[in-house]
């Protein structure tokens, strides 16, 4: 795939840029290996310093980055400047936090002492989808940096101009040369960089295969990863909580956000009979209100999906489950209009042998589901082989609990779609891959949980263990 900005409210390509030769990937590889050793012994305060720069950085930037955002990937200009200020908010939030989560913690012994310090194990490679260019990476690397880990980041091929600036942020915040590098390579050439010594663990967000691919040659190599893969979250609705309103607007936003390229949108939709037919409609009326147009504009609700070829897989799905006795309540089809556009789609009458009732739609489209009750509801649910995220909604809390309880999930939100924050852990399960991102569970991942015991010397030497 060319590495290159093509911008999908119209499919031009407006600016491309050359791949890293294997030379080139070396030396900054050596570089950020040659980084960690000078950066993991300054300060934890210093290392926090250089992130407060970087958020502020961020936020200052916001004009320049957010419009950056939308040309590359076509989310609306509202949930761009949404997007900067989140990064912004994580990097702020472990220049702030970050030393303390980090503590030596203590562990009673007998006699002297015991202590587990988390310290950093050097170079590591983030392979960063491109349906939140900013947001995906700091997540990643806010928490690594903090710590003393060096970071490499293989971007999506189509947005090299948010790479290239995040790049230039980090070293106008102060980061020293070799801390923070972006390369510009193929999917191709990730086994060769994973297998190189100097890389000490890798983390990626992307498809299963993806996930999959990574995960394997890290295995080879013995090295730690992350995986943020697919999810096809499910939506459940044991009543409207007093407020249908609230309701629909919880699940219109839970599904559109980002045009429904989100691994934690809501996808399916689980719905008891009582409400199925109010939900369906004031769904798609919702849905129906969208009005497609440039994504750069402030008015415009629906903007376009990331590239021309991801219409057309959506497109391709959506007309299968038609083709085999499912429903459009709305949409249904391409808008007609040049660009990656899609209708804002709700489906009813899925069945097991169409490719949307297993496959993750990644677009505006929503799958939606009578159930007869929370039993058959959690069912269904669990019934993927997926499971980032879900959302509960009921105005009984303990019912609500209590679902949320059995899901298969890494995340349940109740009475809000799924989202995240700085301080809450992120990731998944079964097929939606393993690992956290924020939080002190986060932080832990890529790091040698030391432990340093001190034993009295006038203490008998006892037998080894182990």
């Amino acid at each position: 795939m060319a590495i290159a900005t093509i911008n999908p409210a119209d499919n031009v390509t407006v600016k491309e840029f050359d791949e890293f030769t294997e030379t080139q990937v070396d030396a900054a590889i050596d570089a950020a290996d040659t980084a960690y050793a000078s950066w993991r012994a300054t300060t934890k305060s210093e290392r926090a310093a250089i992130l407060a720069r970087a958020a502020q950085l961020m936020t200052d930037r916001a004009d320049e980055l957010a419009p950056l955002l939308t040309l590359e990937m076509g989310k609306l200009i509202g949930e761009s400047k949404g997007e900067v200020a989140l990064a912004s908010s994580i990097l702020k939030y472990y220049a702030d936090n970050g030393e303390a989560m980090t503590a030596d913690e203590s562990i009673d012994v007998p006699d002297g002492s015991a202590i587990v310090r988390t310290v950093p194990i050097g170079a590591l490679l983030g392979v960063m989808p491109w349906n939140f260019p900013l947001y995906q990476v700091v997540r990643f690397a806010a928490p690594n940096l903090l710590l003393g880990n060096t970071i490499l980041i293989k971007h999506a091929s189509n947005c090299p101009q948010s790479a290239l600036a995040l790049e230039q942020l980090f070293a106008d915040a102060g980061a020293p040369r070799g801390v923070y590098t972006n390369l510009f390579v193929s999917g191709a050439k990730i086994a060769r960089i994973i297998d190189n010594p100097k890389i000490k663990g890798v983390s990626l967000t992307g498809s299963e295969a993806a996930g999959a691919s990574v995960g394997e040659q890290a295995g080879k190599n013995l090295k730690k990863s992350v995986l943020e893969l697919g999810g096809s979250d499910p939506f459940i609705v044991l009543d409207d909580g007093g407020d249908f309103e609230r309701l629909i607007e919880g699940a219109a936003t839970g599904r559109m956000a980002n045009t429904g390229q989100s691994c934690v949108a809501a996808k399916r939709f689980f719905v008891q009979p009582n409400l199925y037919d109010r939900f369906v409609g004031g769904l798609a009326k919702a849905f129906a209100d969208l009005e497609p147009g440039d994504p750069q504009n402030e008015a415009t609700t629906l903007g376009p999906l990331s590239s021309e070829q991801a219409a057309k897989d959506l497109a391709e799905i959506v007309q299968d489950a038609l083709d085999r006795g499912a429903t459009a309540q709305v949409g249904g089809h391409r808008v007609d209009r040049p660009g990656a556009y899609f209708e804002a789609t709700v489906l009813t009458g899925v069945t097991e042998d169409m490719r949307a009732f297993s496959e993750e739609l990644f677009g505006p489209v929503a799958v939606v589901y009578a159930v007869t009750d929370a039993d058959d509801a959690v069912a269904r649910a669990n019934a993927s082989s997926f499971g980032l995220g879900a959302t509960v909604f009921s105005g009984d809390i303990d019912a609500a609990h209590a679902v949320a309880d059995r899901l298969d999930s890494g995340m349940v939100w109740i009475n809000h779609p799924t989202g995240t924050a700085p301080e809450l852990p992120f990731g998944g399960v079964k097929r939606s891959g393993f690992g956290r991102e924020l939080s002190h569970f986060g932080m832990g991942e890529f790091a040698n949980h030391k432990l340093i015991r001190t034993v009295p010397k006038e203490s008998k030497i006892a037998g080894a263990g182990g």
